[in-house]
């Protein structure tokens, strides 16, 4: 770096250079909201302009010392010439801009600083990767276009203050923060807008991430990775809007993610929570999304959602919950509502069944657990070939494949009036003369239906026309009725 001459600065270095031992504020605005607009602040002149090598040189300890003093950059309303090249640098002095235009990119790469606030300003990219900030990192109202904020695998014990900035990148990803460690939260709130997605693969936010009422633009693709992240809360609520996939794969929440009033606005995947670990899942979107969302493998200790939330494909194999909570609907609707649920997973899988069925069974509610297993026969018999359908329906028309035992009894009971009904209308033929019990109509069906036990109907008596064909058909439903009751309660006793 060169070495700077004070009498050789301009007037606003100058004053800079003074103020800084202090850490004095030097405002250069003019106090007119049009003309202190950063946005213009390329036409500022030489009174509020400031070139980047002085405000490193001052950070670096070029400045005077003042005993007394707590030395600070504070500079308001400025236009910064060349790059803030502060790579690698060990800083121990606040820097606070304020309404600045910069016109380079401020680099802090590997850099150990104290607080950085660079808040409602202008400038073109911020990269901070593998710094360590002893304080807060705030780009609060600030617009950083066109460019990219980077903080891979940087350290911050503070929070990190992103409330109503705007990033805006030709590039896929605005905010590139993989490996980020946070002492604080993260804080994307008040207006916060990319143009562009956010990474935050494998990040460790001790604070919180949240983004409520932000909106992250990247259609083609992500527009929030936070793979393997770990955290307390991650707060997408109050009006968030993702145009892109919102990825949270193998995320730890320890307590609440919440996508409470959002807007999943894609029609790829919206919502891809492969595997991920919560406490709370708060499901209540603003509007059903056109895309899919994945929750295979994901545990969650409550899920809260609503009707309109969910897709028309909703992936579900492997999804564990410890509770369900929902809009208040009566039971039987409540379970139909939730059953329609599991039918949007695409194809057959036993788990999302079993699932929900284990929760009903949980909270007391045996029928509707009955309900949902019965549902999941349904939906395999769909996967059978013909002659495994065939079966399938005779079970559930016989005993509901065992959660419905007590249609066989209204069955076994129809055939018996029925059968009653036409013996008795008929004269039917001693087997051997003399022998056997007088006949009885309704004891002879009994005795033909059920294959088991023998009440001396069977053998005594018989037909000599058409009559005998419906005894025979009363046998063969007896033995498929009871080998489907067989069956039906098999397979309930080995669920249970």
């Amino acid at each position: 770096m060169a070495v700077l001459i004070y009498d050789e600065l301009t007037a606003a270095e100058r004053a800079l250079w003074d103020a800084f031992p202090e850490g004095r504020w030097v405002d250069l605005r003019a106090g007119v909201p049009e003309e202190d607009d950063p946005a213009t602040g390329a036409e500022w002149g030489a009174g509020r302009t400031v070139r980047a090598e002085v405000v490193a040189a001052l950070l670096l300890g070029g400045g005077p010392a003042r005993p007394g003093g707590v030395a600070a950059l504070r500079l308001a309303g400025a236009r910064i010439t060349g790059a803030l090249d502060l790579d690698g640098a060990e800083i121990s002095h606040l820097l606070e801009l304020t309404e600045c235009h910069l016109e380079g990119a401020v680099s802090l790469q590997a850099a150990s600083t104290r607080s950085v606030r660079i808040t409602g300003s202008r400038l073109p990219g911020v990269d901070a990767g593998l710094a360590h900030v002893e304080g807060h990192l705030s780009l609060k109202r600030s617009v950083v276009e066109p460019g990219f904020l980077s903080l891979i695998n940087a350290r911050i014990s503070g929070e990190l203050l992103l409330n109503g900035a705007r990033i805006s990148t030709s590039e896929p990803w605005a905010v590139f923060a993989g490996g980020l460690a946070m002492g604080g939260g993260v804080f994307c709130r008040d207006g916060f807008a990319t143009r562009g997605g956010v990474r935050l693969p494998g990040a460790e936010l001790g604070g919180g991430l949240f983004l409520q009422g932000a909106h992250l633009d990247n259609p083609d693709g992500e527009a929030l990775i936070a793979d393997n992240a770990a955290t307390t809360v991650i707060d997408l609520s109050g009006g968030f809007r993702a145009r892109g996939t919102v990825r949270l794969r193998g995320a730890r929440v320890s307590d609440l993610l919440t996508f409470d009033g959002a807007i999943l606005d894609t029609t790829g995947t919206a919502l891809f929570g492969v595997g991920m670990q919560v406490g709370t899942f708060d499901f209540g979107l603003a509007a059903t999304p056109a895309g899919t969302v994945d929750l295979q493998g994901a545990t969650v200790t409550a899920l809260h959602d609503r009707t309109g939330s969910w897709p028309d494909e909703v992936r579900l194999d492997g999804f564990v919950y410890g509770s369900l909570h929902s809009e208040a609907t009566p039971g039987r609707e409540n379970v139909t509502r939730r059953l329609a649920w599991l039918r949007r997973n695409p194809g057959y899988a036993p788990q999302p069944y079993e699932q929900l069925a284990a929760w009903y069974r949980q909270a007391g509610h045996d029928d509707d657990a009955r309900r949902v297993l019965l549902a999941k026969q349904r939906h395999r018999r769909t996967t059978l070939n013909v002659p495994g359908r065939v079966w399938g329906r005779l079970l559930d028309a016989t005993v509901g494949y065992g959660y419905r035992p007590w249609l066989a009894a209204l069955w076994m009971g129809a055939l018996c009036l029925l059968g009653g009904l036409v013996f008795s209308a008929g004269s039917p033929v001693q087997t051997k003369d003399g022998e056997g019990a007088p006949f009885n109509a309704l004891v002879y069906t009994v005795d033909l239906l059920f294959p088991v036990g023998d009440f001396g109907q069977r053998g005594a008596w018989h037909w000599t026309d058409a009559t005998q064909w419906f005894a025979y058909l009363l046998v063969a439903v007896g033995w498929l009725l009871t080998t489907a009751v067989v069956a039906g309660v098999t397979r309930t006793l080995n669920r249970n």
